[in-house]
């Protein structure tokens, strides 16, 4: 197995990722989906957590960082854990501006010219992965790349990073997974057709 593999079986051995075509899940927007996402459930796990933590710094040691920031909520503990293997300040970003004090968007110090990479658990559409990226560019922090755990790789996704001219990319996708989940009997052809067949075709706006 590769990387990406070996971390699709992992979320699928935690059931951080759950396909479950039969009877599918109804997201918050409505739409019904095979597959449920709570990449929270990690944490709890000290093998999970490991592997996770190294297959991101893996990616991470090579390039030139000044800082590491993560997402809140879902991502400031993987971001707390790669910054202190990297051993790298750490900074998060909040998803609303703190409504007293000095009203905070970003939590720790930053400096202009500084390099980061924004970590998330999760990409559907990016939307608020763009957003927390703005936000850092707006204190004048450079944002290298935004990185997750798993993201479900929808189309809307790559035309939004793309559009903000902004690199992305995921420890394991979606496609990924469930090829890993057909291979270890979890689904069957049909079922694999289905899912594959739904991520292309959902349209999120």
């Amino acid at each position: 197995m590769n990387q990406s593999q070996k971390v699709a079986s992992l979320l699928l051995k935690e059931k951080a990722v759950f396909l479950r075509p039969e009877d599918p899940f109804t997201w918050t927007s409505g739409i019904k989906s095979p597959v449920y996402c709570d990449n929270r459930l990690l944490i709890s796990s000290v093998e999970a957590r490991e592997f996770i933590v190294e297959a991101f710094c893996e990616n991470l040691r090579p390039r030139k960082l000044d800082l590491v920031a993560g997402t809140a909520t879902a991502g400031i503990p993987w971001a707390a854990w790669i910054a202190m293997e990297l051993e790298l300040p750490l900074v998060y970003v909040r998803s609303s501006d703190k409504g007293h004090g000095r009203q905070n968007s970003i939590e720790g110090r930053t400096a202009p010219g500084q390099r980061t990479v924004l970590i998330e658990d999760l990409i559907s559409t990016g939307k608020s992965s763009i957003e927390a990226a703005r936000k850092l560019q707006e204190a004048q922090v450079e944002v290298a790349s935004v990185m997750s755990i798993f993201s479900y790789d929808f189309q809307i996704a790559r035309d939004t990073f793309q559009k903000a001219n902004l690199p992305h990319s995921s420890l394991s996708t979606f496609e990924v997974l469930a090829n890993v989940a057909y291979d270890s009997r979890m689904l069957d052809g049909n079922a694999l057709g289905e899912v594959l067949q739904w991520r292309k075709g959902v349209a999120l706006t």
